[in-house]
């Protein structure tokens, strides 16, 4: 394991890629993607393993979502997908947060997926020596303890190298920044009835061989 994360360091990018589990598209109603499906998060969202995920009086639907993020360390903009690694610091355990009554009203996710602490992110990375691709990690979501969402990254639609070849082509990518490569199927949104977060509830998300983050869930005061 490497360093933290620290919050004051944190002059990043968040890029986050949609749809890129099939199962977790299919239970949306959503066609698999021909290309990935990208969105940004703003700094206002990141928040750590224990603090809170606020809950915006704006939505009536609030998901979590577990996902793997990919830390760049070494700059670059065109990254070739055979170097793509080599421009990767390491993985953390993300929670990408999702306001969905919100995200399906509007004709893009920028309101739906950018509300104060939606975006929780593991202290511990794990660098590409221990993890390699990314590939072959079980990610899991548990919701009071029962288990939500149980995926494996070799699920994965769009791989960690295509990725950050993708993203670099439109961005210029800088040490620090987040890559969110999406989430499987289980989230709240898809289940019959609809499970939200709710205040008091308490969300966990894990990622074999990285860490595991818990965060209580309050309702904006």
């Amino acid at each position: 394991m490497g360093r933290s994360l620290l919050r004051h360091d944190l002059d990043v990018k968040i890029i986050c890629v949609g749809r890129n589990y099939a199962e977790h598209a299919a239970e949306l109603g959503n066609e698999l993607p021909k290309s990935p499906l990208l969105f940004g998060k703003f700094e206002n969202t990141l928040i750590g393993p224990g603090d809170a995920i606020v809950l915006p009086p704006e939505s009536g639907h609030v998901d979590a979502e577990a996902e793997l993020a990919v830390e760049i360390g070494v700059a670059g903009r065109r990254i070739a997908e055979a170097d793509a690694l080599a421009h990767v610091r390491g993985y953390r355990v993300a929670n990408d947060l999702s306001a969905r009554d919100i995200q399906y009203a509007e004709s893009q996710w920028t309101r739906a997926k950018g509300f104060d602490t939606f975006c929780a992110v593991g202290a511990e990375l794990a660098p590409v020596s221990e993890v390699g691709d990314g590939s072959g990690l079980r990610v899991v979501q548990r919701l009071n303890g029962e288990v939500l969402q149980d995926g494996n990254t070799n699920d994965l639609i769009f791989s960690v190298p295509f990725l950050v070849s993708y993203v670099s082509a439109a961005f210029t990518l800088e040490p620090g920044d987040l890559i969110l490569t999406g989430t499987p199927s289980g989230v709240g949104w898809a289940r019959d009835p609809k499970l939200p977060l709710k205040d008091g509830d308490v969300v966990e998300c894990e990622m074999e061989g990285i860490e595991t983050i818990s965060n209580p869930v309050v309702a904006e005061a």
